[in-house]
């Protein structure tokens, strides 16, 4: 099968040795050793034409659409894939195993990874979650991290804005914390949460937040910071 690994932790290498074809994010390749091709994936993964395509069309509508590249070995052959210098995580997933993950944040995956879109109901205020994709196994992934990333065993609450991915069966629940402050730009910045509970489940987070956020402060900054600043060290 094709093996996964990180190199300096930004670069991901793939050996293939069966031929056994990977997807991968459209133009991550960086370089390769031996004989590789690459075919832009018009519809996306699926079993058939018709699931491809209702796949394609579910990923537009939900705004995870993943541009992929289909990656396929004439013989033994090393690819290395990157993007914009973002650390990578390999997980190593066991048959009906399941992570939960930004479509942003993914660079690649083994073609026996089931790979589909599903709604798990929290972004109506951070606009993230809202639609999450799903990779299950057997097989590897790779998922990308602005910066190290940090992995917390539930119970844990993080921000759906620096969630990048979670392992386990339980979907989070979203909670908000607002009140009058933010409607008048005097929020924390801290208004919504992604409460996991079950301590089956490892999420990932990293230390970067996306810029997200409906506008309801009246100074029109979304009632949050644009970035997190610290000036007393300054």
């Amino acid at each position: 099968m094709a093996f996964f690994e990180t190199v300096n932790e930004l670069t991901l290498k793939i050996t293939f040795d069966n031929g056994e074809r990977v997807h991968t994010k459209a133009g991550a390749m960086i370089g390769f050793q031996g004989d590789l091709n690459f075919d832009k994936e018009l519809l996306g993964p699926g079993q058939s034409a018709g699931s491809a395509f209702m796949g394609q069309i579910t990923r537009r509508l939900t705004g995870e659409n993943l541009p992929l590249m289909l990656v396929t070995p004439r013989g033994r052959a090393v690819g290395y894939f990157a993007n914009l210098a973002q650390h990578i995580v390999v997980l190593d997933l066991q048959r009906g195993e399941r992570v939960s993950v930004e479509s942003e944040n993914i660079l690649a995956f083994t073609e026996s990874c089931q790979y589909s879109v599903r709604f798990m109901g929290a972004g109506v205020i951070s606009q993230k979650g809202l639609f999450t994709s799903t990779i299950i196994g057997p097989g590897q992934c790779a998922l990308l991290c602005d910066g190290n990333p940090i992995a917390l065993n539930a119970p844990c609450t993080v921000d759906p804005d620096a969630f990048v991915f979670y392992v386990g069966q339980e979907d989070p629940q979203f909670r908000t914390q607002i009140s009058w402050k933010n409607f008048i730009g005097q929020a924390s910045g801290e208004s919504y949460f992604l409460d996991f509970h079950d301590p089956r489940t490892t999420v990932v987070i990293q230390p970067s937040e996306r810029t997200s956020g409906i506008d309801i402060g009246i100074d029109g900054r979304g009632g949050r910071p644009s970035r997190q600043d610290n000036r007393l060290f300054r």
